[in-house]
């Protein structure tokens, strides 16, 4: 029997790389000591698995053949560069020191190197628009291009950044560790934020061919469990973070059809919902609303448990919806949620009313390159008869839009807005 063709082994790694990258770099971090050579090393494993892989066939735990290989390659590149370098020497000398049956690579360490990558990006000594920026790209793998596109910043400015924070974890000597219980708390709420950036991401992807990435959402879900089980006393906002990710998640299966297009909420199949990760959310709320000492994630968590409790579109109770948004606007003050709460506005008042809140945020300058205010607007429009003002307000929205999925929905949109 003939095996596997070149192509298949090609996609074969391709899938490997999506599922197992940022694990095998944060491991090959933790091995070498080094962004740069993990990366490297990173980059030299799986061209490795190219070149083997089609005549050796895929090993049974790719992953540890990957830390394994790229590790070796970092020892080669560093003999190399040792000839000019006595420090190099050393760090090479060093890495060799440590016999392969000595290096720990079973499956909680590996998983455990994920959380500790995420602590090194968020540590207090780096700029939070810096720790944020790094841990998208090493943590979650997003291009510069992606990040800087999402933030609105230059691509340039943003490599800039992460090359700064990289080199001053390296002069400073930051540790690559999972703080102590002592210290933890006082870093839990960056870390949250980026475990929460880091859903979103697979949530709805900032940009690309694809609306959905599960690989990053359950990576985010695993971190955030993981993260709970560190803590000796579980932090509310920690429990409300877990439960706003497991509740928008339940609803992934609904969120596209077939063909990959974006389904609205209403508009969602929702057997296809996941009643066991609702229950669950559910009960996470409720334990952090119990606590009083909860705050936006638990919130918005909230939320998202209204919605999903709703067995029909039409028995959303939009009233506690929009008391939810009235506590979360008086906690966490932005145009966003202002944008989310006129929505519910709308829900429950009519189009008028959230086309009113909607319109008072993007005159006072807010929200003018967010294409989901003018998406908003222009399906308020729609709904109220106003066919001109609303093609015009899908029309911006479409310029905004960097992500397939939501061109092709207002594309849609747009052809149905007729009048």
């Amino acid at each position: 029997m003939p095996g596997p063709q070149p192509s298949d082994i090609g996609a074969r790694v391709g899938s490997i790389y999506r599922e197992e990258s940022r694990r095998v770099l944060a491991t090959l971090i933790r091995l070498l000591g080094d962004f740069y050579l993990a990366e490297e090393a990173l980059h030299d494993a799986f061209a490795a698995a190219m070149q083997q892989w089609p005549s050796e066939g895929v090993p049974e735990n790719a992953r540890a053949w990957l830390v394994s290989t790229g590790r070796f390659k970092a020892i080669d590149r560093l003999r190399r560069r040792s000839r000019f370098d006595a420090s190099v020497r050393e760090m090479a000398h060093g890495l060799e020191s440590v016999a392969e049956h000595e290096l720990d690579l079973d499956e909680s360490s590996v998983e455990d190197d994920h959380l500790r990558l995420i602590f090194t990006c968020c540590h207090p000594a780096l700029a939070p628009e810096t720790r944020v920026a790094l841990t998208l790209r090493e943590v979650c793998g997003l291009t510069t291009e992606e990040i800087a596109s999402a933030y609105l910043v230059k691509a340039s400015t943003l490599a800039q950044r992460i090359v700064r924070a990289k080199n001053k974890i390296r002069d400073a000597g930051i540790p690559y560790e999972i703080p102590s219980a002592k210290d933890l708390p006082g870093r839990l709420q960056s870390v949250l934020k980026v475990i929460y950036l880091f859903f979103n991401e697979g949530y709805s992807a900032s940009s690309g061919e694809e609306a959905i990435r599960t690989d990053l959402s359950a990576e985010a879900i695993r971190l955030a469990r993981q993260l709970l089980q560190l803590l000796r006393n579980p932090d509310p906002e920690a429990v409300g973070l877990l439960a706003l990710m497991l509740l928008n998640d339940a609803r992934r299966q609904a969120r596209s059809n077939a063909a990959g297009d974006l389904v609205l909420l209403d508009e969602q199949d929702r057997s296809l919902w996941d009643q066991a990760q609702i229950a669950e959310g559910v009960k996470l709320v409720e334990q952090a609303l119990r606590s009083g000492r909860f705050g936006a994630y638990t919130l918005q968590a909230a939320i998202s448990a209204v919605h999903c409790e709703a067995p029909r579109a039409e028995d959303t109770d939009w009233p506690q919806i929009v008391a939810l948004y009235d506590v979360l606007l008086r906690i966490e003050p932005n145009p966003v949620v202002e944008l989310n709460r006129a929505v519910a506005i709308a829900m429950r008042d009519g189009p008028a009313a959230g086309l009113a809140q909607i319109d008072a945020i993007l005159e006072r300058g807010a929200l003018v390159n967010y294409q989901f205010a003018h998406s908003a607007r222009a399906e308020l429009l729609r709904r109220m008869g106003r066919t001109q003002a609303s093609r015009a307000a899908y029309q911006q929205a479409l310029q905004l839009a960097e992500q397939e999925p939501e061109r092709r929905f207002l594309e849609r949109r747009l052809a149905q807005t007729v009048g």
